[in-house]
């Protein structure tokens, strides 16, 4: 199924606008002057009415409906994750840290900054499409030769304008604009990065505080084991081989606790820099051991088309191709006559009281310039432009393909450690079992303590594979969410210069 965006020169939707008429000029007794600017516009209009083509359309074949795909995982048109999608995992504790990163991330502070800069960007190109006034004074004290030294002061209000004939500062404001709703959707995108981050740290934490109770535990079980074995050591009911086994057995799951006593620290360390705080400061809030979370099983998906509109990505990615497209059309506008309009009206005077009274001057000026040779640069420039262009339209079809593997792979991850995690929770339980029968047949002299140590490593090694996969399968909820778009990504404020779409939601068409 096909997936087009259409691509718009349109103006995008600005707080302010300005138009100028060809050859229309305000009402002024510097008939002469004026008439002749009219002349010139309106002898470069049929150079202006020429039209760029439009552009061709972004295309993308999309399915249907996703290939991999739980039994309990359901796909509509019209379904999508809440912009807070961290809840659906129902942890007081993730939310408050989720709050807190969103809040004071360092990444996050510096792309709302990016936004802010590319927006006042794209309101300092809108304004230059309109005329510009300024107020100017000056003093002047002179004397030639042997005359009395004499004062001069002056007040003028000077004002001018280019007129955009050809659309270049219209593209140029176009170009601004698109690349502050790509930084939006950047902002939007590391918030979701930010989010995951958050999401697959804390995870790892309750996993790893998790696996290190089950190897305290193992760890109980085995001391009590090697003990019991120096009694019998003791009594010649053992072997000392077999104390030295259970000492091995004992030494190697403390080196496990050790190791995952480092990767909890480690956790909370990312953590809290996640959350904008020195390395160990929620040591004391996240250090207690707590369940797990998990990602509910039953699930409902948006189809392809609808993933991709929500993605921070591929809405990122649309606009750079929106403002490639932008700087060709200022890149072929340059090629062309530019016209300039200027007009000063101010006072002279002798004194400073005299200003009310003194002379009036007035100027205005009307320039043409057109470019005759300069060695081919513009045009290599309007090339590269059209090359960057095709960059960025290659750059959004590859995303919107990583966009739909991303999709497709925690889907399929999903359902793979679904199905390993049923697999190994039987284990576990046999394992248990195997153990439990294994001591009492040492107990009663029908198997040797090798088939005890072994029993011992298995439950361990079961029971931390265990734990290990349901941390995967939480964790591979999260990467589905964040390959989902994180929710519902709305426009941006009507406020912003850029709040309006700038190229059409992307939607299959019909087959």
């Amino acid at each position: 199924m096909p997936l087009t965006a259409l691509l718009s020169r349109a103006p995008l939707k600005r707080r302010r606008s300005f138009s100028v008429a060809p050859g229309c000029t305000p009402a002024s007794d510097h008939a002469v002057p004026l008439g002749l600017v009219g002349f010139i516009t309106l002898a470069l209009g049929g150079c202006a009415a020429v039209v760029q083509a439009p552009a061709a359309p972004l295309s993308a074949e999309v399915p249907a409906s996703w290939a991999q795909s739980a039994p309990s995982v359901r796909t509509q048109a019209a379904a999508s994750l809440s912009p807070g999608w961290w809840q659906t995992l129902a942890d007081a504790k993730l939310d408050a840290l989720m709050t807190q990163a969103l809040a004071r991330n360092t990444d996050l502070a510096a792309a709302r900054a990016a936004l802010a800069q590319a927006e006042a960007l794209a309101d300092a190109r809108e304004a230059a499409l309109g005329p510009n006034l300024s107020l100017s004074g000056s003093a002047q004290r002179g004397k030639n030769g042997s005359a009395s030294a004499a004062n001069s002061y002056g007040v003028s209000l000077n004002g001018g304008f280019n007129p955009d004939l050809f659309g270049g500062n219209a593209a140029a404001a176009r170009a601004a604009a698109a690349d502050a709703q790509a930084a939006w959707a950047s902002l939007a995108g590391t918030r979701l990065a930010i989010s995951t981050s958050v999401a697959l740290n804390y995870l790892d934490l309750r996993s790893q505080q998790a696996r290190l109770a089950i190897a305290e535990r193992n760890l109980q079980a085995q001391q009590d084991t090697q003990r019991i074995t120096a009694w019998r050591v003791q009594a010649g009911l053992a072997s000392s081989l077999d104390l030295a086994q259970a000492t091995q057995n004992v030494a190697q799951t403390a080196a496990t606790v050790a190791s995952l006593g480092t990767a909890i620290g480690q956790d909370l360390h990312a953590l809290a820099v996640l959350c904008g705080e020195p390395p160990a400061a929620l040591r004391e809030r996240l250090g207690v051991a707590a369940p797990l979370p998990q990602w509910p099983t039953a699930q409902t998906l948006a189809l392809p088309a609808e993933v991709l509109r929500q993605r921070p990505d591929v809405r990122a990615a649309e606009s750079r191709v929106q403002a490639a497209l932008a700087r060709l059309d200022q890149a072929a506008a340059a090629r062309w006559p530019s016209v300039s309009l200027s007009a000063m009206l101010g006072l002279r005077a002798l004194t400073l009281g005299g200003l009310l009274d003194g002379s009036v001057a007035n100027t205005l000026l009307a320039s043409l310039s057109m470019p005759l040779f300069d060695g081919g640069a513009l045009a290599a420039q309007q090339r590269a432009q059209a090359a960057a262009l095709e960059q960025a339209r290659a750059q959004w079809l590859g995303t919107v393909l990583a966009a739909l593997k991303d999709v497709e792979n925690a889907l399929l991850a999903l359902r793979q450690d679904g199905e390993r995690l049923q697999h190994l929770q039987a284990a576990a339980t046999a394992a248990r079992d195997a153990e439990l029968m294994a001591q009492q047949r040492y107990r009663s002299g029908l198997v040797d303590f090798r088939t005890v140590l072994d029993a011992q490593r298995a439950r361990l090694l079961t029971e931390d594979a265990v734990q290990v996969q349901q941390a995967t399968l939480a964790a591979d909820g999260v990467r589905l969410a964040q390959a989902l778009g994180g929710g519902v990504l709305a426009d941006p404020p009507q406020a912003s210069p850029v709040s309006s779409a700038v190229i059409a939601p992307l939607v299959p068409s019909t087959p």
